[in-house]
C-alpha cells in the first residue's frame, strides 16, 4: 500500500466497515450464550449439547483462522472480507430456522460451524485491512479503536440477547443480518486496498491442523458425558495433540506451509499469542458461565443477565483504550501485565461472591475483570501484529486468531467439563444431607447437571441447587484466575520491554526472513 493510500481519507470509510463486519464475530461470541437456557430448553438439549453450540462457532473459528488468513493473502483482501460476511449472515439466518425436534441439535451445530468458518474467512482479512491503511506509529491508536468498539459492539449482545429472546430466542441469529447488509455496504463503498502474495495453499497442513483442534476439543467437551475413564475420552484429546506436533513437524518441511511457524522464532511473538491463547481461556467463557450463574443461581431474566455483562465491558471498553495509548508509548509489556494481575484479581474477588446470591456486591467486581482484559487483548494482539512482515498480515492475524479461538474453545469445553463434574458433586452431597440414599442421589445428581434448570424465577428453583449451582461456578472462576495468573507471570518474565513502534522489521532477521 502506497503512502497516498494509507493517508487516503477513504481509510476511515474502511475502518469502519471492518468493524460492522468483524462487529458479527464478536456479538456471536456472547449473544449465544445469553439464550442458551432457553435454546437448551425449547430444543431439548442436553448441557453438553447447548455447550456444543456455543463451542461449535468457535472451534470453527479456531480450526479454520490460518487457513482464511492464507487465502486473505493470496486472492486479496476485500475479496475474502466480502465472502466471510455473506457465508456468516447465511448461516446465520439458518441457525434462526433450526427446527424442533431429534434434527434439532445437529441441525444447530451445524450452522453455527459455518458461522464460525464465514468468521474465519472474513477477520483475518478484515484486521489486515486495518492494518495496511495506517502506519505504525498510528496502529496502537486505530487498533484500540477498533477493538474498543468492536468489544463495546460485543457488550450488545448480551442485552440485545436478553431483549430478543423475550420475542424469540431465533432472533439473535437473525439480527446478524442488518448488520452484514451494512457491512457489505460499507465495503463496497470503500473499496479498501488488497495486498496479495500468491503463496500456494497448503491443505495438508490445513487438514491436520482442522483434525488436532477438533478432537482435542472433542475429547474435553464430551469428558462430562463420557466420563474420564473412558478410552475415548483420552483417545480423542490424545490423538487431537499429536495431530497437533505432526502439524508443527509438517510445517516446519513445507516450502510453502498454511502457518510460518519459523515467526514464532521472534520471542516477543511468541509471547503475544501465548498471553493471548491463555487469556481466552476465560475470555469467552465468562459469558456463558455468567449468563447460566445469572438464570440458575440469581434466577434472572435473559434480558436482565445481559444487562449483568454490560458491566463487564464497562471496565473493558474504558481500559482498552488506556491500553492502546500504553502500548504507543512504551509498549504492550505494561499494560499486558497490568491486566492479567488485574483481571486474575477480578476473578478471585467475583467468584468469592457467587455464592451469596447477591448481585450487587459483585458489580465492581466484573468491572475489575472487564478492566483488566480490556488491557490485555487489544495490546497483545496489536503487538504481535507489529512484529509481522508487512506482507504477512493475513497470515499472521490468522496465526493470532487460531491461537485465541483455541484458546476459547479449548477454555469453554474443559471448564463446561468442571462445572458439569462440580454441579454433579454438589448437588450429590446436598440430596444426601436432605436423606435421600447415597446411590439415588447421584443418580438424580448425574441427570440433573445434564439438565437444563434456567426458568427466570428463583421460587421454582430449590435454594440448594441455585446455591450449588453458584458453588461449581465459583470453581470455574477460580480455575480461570489461575490461568491469568499463570499469564501473568510468563508476560512479566518473557515479553520484551521495548516498544515494536519501530515498525514492522522487528520481527524480521538481518536477512529480511522471519526470525
Amino acid at each position: 500500500m502506497t503512502t497516498a493510500d494509507v493517508g487516503s481519507p477513504r481509510r476511515g470509510l474502511a475502518l469502519t466497515a471492518m468493524i460492522f463486519a468483524v462487529a458479527m464475530t464478536f456479538i456471536d461470541m456472547t449473544i449465544v450464550s445469553i439464550a442458551a437456557p432457553q435454546i437448551q430448553s425449547e430444543l431439548k438439549l442436553s448441557a453438553t449439547g447447548v455447550q456444543w453450540a456455543v463451542n461449535a462457532y468457535l472451534l470453527a473459528l479456531a480450526a479454520l483462522f490460518a487457513f482464511g488468513g492464507r487465502l486473505a493473502d493470496t486472492l486479496g483482501h476485500r475479496l475474502m472480507v466480502l465472502i466471510g460476511i455473506t457465508t456468516f449472515a447465511v448461516a446465520s439466518a439458518m441457525c434462526g430456522f433450526t427446527p424442533s425436534g431429534s434434527l434439532a441439535e445437529a441441525w444447530i451445530v451445524t450452522f453455527r460451524a459455518l458461522q464460525g468458518a464465514g468468521g474465519a474467512l472474513m477477520y483475518p482479512a478484515a484486521l489486515a485491512i486495518v492494518v495496511n491503511s495506517y502506519e505504525t506509529h498510528e496502529r496502537g491508536r486505530a487498533m484500540a479503536l477498533f477493538f474498543g468498539i468492536a468489544g463495546g459492539l460485543t457488550a450488545v449482545g448480551p442485552a440485545l440477547g436478553g431483549f430478543l429472546t423475550q420475542w424469540t430466542w431465533r432472533a439473535i441469529f437473525w439480527v446478524n443480518i442488518p448488520i452484514a447488509i451494512v457491512a457489505l455496504v460499507l465495503t463496497v463503498l470503500a473499496r479498501p486496498a488488497s495486498v496479495r502474495t500468491g503463496a500456494r495453499m497448503d491443505y495438508r497442513g490445513f487438514a491436520l491442523v482442522a483434525a488436532g483442534t477438533g478432537l482435542s476439543v472433542f475429547g474435553f467437551q464430551q469428558a462430562a458425558r463420557w466420563g474420564w475413564s473412558d478410552p475415548l475420552t483420552g483417545a480423542c484429546i490424545a490423538l487431537g495433540f499429536v495431530l497437533l506436533l505432526v502439524f508443527g513437524w509438517v510445517e516446519l518441511r513445507t516450502r510453502s506451509p498454511l502457518i510460518e511457524l519459523r515467526i514464532f522464532g521472534n520471542r516477543g511473538f511468541l509471547v503475544d499469542n501465548v498471553i493471548l491463547g491463555l487469556s481466552m481461556v476465560a475470555f469467552v467463557p465468562i459469558f456463558f458461565f455468567a449468563s447460566e450463574y445469572a438464570q440458575v443461581s440469581l434466577g434472572e431474566k435473559p434480558a436482565d443477565s445481559g444487562l449483568l455483562l454490560l458491566y463487564f465491558f464497562i471496565g473493558f471498553a474504558i481500559a482498552a483504550q488506556v491500553g492502546g495509548r500504553m502500548l504507543d508509548r512504551g509498549g504492550a509489556w505494561r499494560p499486558v501485565v497490568l491486566g492479567c494481575a488485574v483481571a486474575c484479581a477480578g476473578l478471585v474477588l467475583w467468584g468469592q461472591r457467587l455464592d451469596s446470591l447477591h448481585l450487587g456486591g459483585q458489580i465492581w467486581c466484573i468491572i475489575l475483570t472487564g478492566a483488566g482484559m480490556g488491557l490485555i487483548i487489544g495490546q497483545a494482539n496489536t503487538d504481535a501484529l507489529n512484529r509481522a512482515p508487512a506482507t504477512a498480515y493475513g497470515e499472521v492475524t490468522g496465526i493470532t486468531q487460531t491461537v485465541r479461538n483455541y484458546g476459547s474453545s479449548l477454555g469453554i469445553a474443559v471448564l463446561g467439563t468442571i462445572q458439569v463434574t462440580q454441579l454433579r458433586s454438589h448437588l450429590t452431597s446436598s440430596l444426601v444431607a436432605q436423606g435421600a440414599p447415597p446411590a439415588e442421589a447421584h443418580r438424580i445428581a448425574a441427570q440433573s447437571s445434564q439438565s437444563d434448570h434456567a426458568t427466570g424465577s428463583t421460587a421454582q428453583i430449590p435454594h440448594f441447587v441455585q446455591l450449588d449451582f453458584a458453588q461449581a461456578t465459583r470453581t470455574v472462576f477460580y480455575v480461570m484466575a489461575g490461568v491469568m495468573a499463570l499469564a501473568c507471570v510468563i508476560a512479566a518474565l518473557a515479553l520484551p520491554r521495548a516498544s515494536t513502534a519501530v515498525g514492522p522489521q522487528a520481527a524480521l532477521g538481518e536477512t529480511g526472513q522471519p526470525a
